[in-house]
Parts: structure tokens; C-alpha cells; sequence
């Protein structure tokens, strides 16, 4: 009997573990949706695909000489 009200109670701590791991990836997910449609209002997302940097991209591997 003891095993079993220690599977119960195993049990019910892992459903509520999933139920906020699941909670956490929604809040996570509706914040990006809502940074996205910020972005997208403000216009940043002009250039979509560039890089962060102004910088020009190296070249990955040197010029032989």
C-alpha cells in the first residue's frame, strides 16, 4: 500500500510539473508574438534576413597568396 501512495504522489508531482513547463512555453510563446507584432509595427523589420553587425562579412577561410 505504501508503494502504492508513493506512485500516486509521484504521479500528481509529474502532472504538475508537465502543467507548468506547459504554462512556461505559452507565456513564452505569447511574448514572442507579441515582441514580433511590436517589431512589425514599429517597422524595424524592414530589413528582414540581414545581419545584426554593420560590419561586411569575412570571408571564412584566408586567401591564398
Amino acid at each position: 500500500m505504501f508503494e502504492y501512495e508513493l506512485q500516486q504522489m509521484r504521479s500528481s508531482e509529474l502532472i504538475r510539473e508537465a502543467q507548468n513547463h506547459r504554462q512556461a512555453q505559452e507565456a513564452l510563446r505569447g511574448r514572442r508574438v507579441a515582441r514580433r507584432a511590436a517589431a512589425r509595427e514599429s517597422g524595424q523589420n524592414d530589413s528582414e534576413g540581414q545581419a545584426h553587425s554593420r560590419r561586411p562579412r569575412r570571408h571564412r577561410f584566408a586567401r591564398a597568396a
